[in-house]
């Protein structure tokens, strides 16, 4: 069980609990594709949890590595990115837009795809294994999951339009690679 606590082992502690970030979201994208959205947000939730835990625990016993870092925002863009469009495109733009609202639903979904995945990039390129900032520039992806969860409830059952969820999509997309500072907790 050495390799649980070895820093270059590829199925250490921290890894594995990144693995089930992995599956959670695989699962939640399945779920989705069966119009099962309780149970993806569920997935959701729990992959966010082993997300929080993951980095804490590669702190804490110094496991942080180059593979981990690189495992991990494959996770986050799963998880915070995928998952997410996903659950607005089917449960919300799918049942709403037709034509070219439809077209435009694509067209803001793939924007928010490649604005997380264009953070996810980035914030690898500017990390050092074991070093946390201060703060994040931009909207880190968890949060931009966040503010889509609470897009996606106000729709659902405050009633928001439709169109509205395509502008916070935008909104929320644009803020993952501004210039704003979001505490690092």
């Amino acid at each position: 069980m050495k390799f649980l606590y070895n820093p270059s082992s590829h199925f250490n502690l921290a890894n594995l609990f990144t693995f089930v970030n992995i599956t959670a979201g695989l699962l939640a994208t399945y779920f989705i594709t069966q119009n099962n959205f309780f149970i993806a947000v569920i997935l959701a939730w729990v992959g966010g949890a082993f997300d929080i835990f993951d980095g804490k625990i590669a702190r804490k016993y110094k496991l942080s590595n180059e593979f981990g870092i690189q495992l991990d925002s494959f996770a986050d863009f799963l998880s915070f990115v995928l998952v997410p469009v996903f659950l607005i495109f089917q449960a919300i733009y799918s049942s709403s837009f037709s034509g070219v609202w439809m077209f435009a639903a694509g067209v803001v979904s793939i924007y928010y795809v490649i604005s997380g995945l264009r953070r996810l990039i980035q914030f690898n390129i500017n990390s050092d294994a074991g070093e946390v900032a201060k703060h994040f520039t931009g909207v880190p992806t968890p949060l931009g999951a966040i503010l889509l969860w609470l897009v996606f409830l106000a729709q659902t059952y405050a009633s928001l339009p439709s169109a509205a969820v395509l502008l916070f999509m935008v909104a929320i997309g644009w803020s993952l690679n501004s210039k704003i500072k979001v505490p690092h907790p």
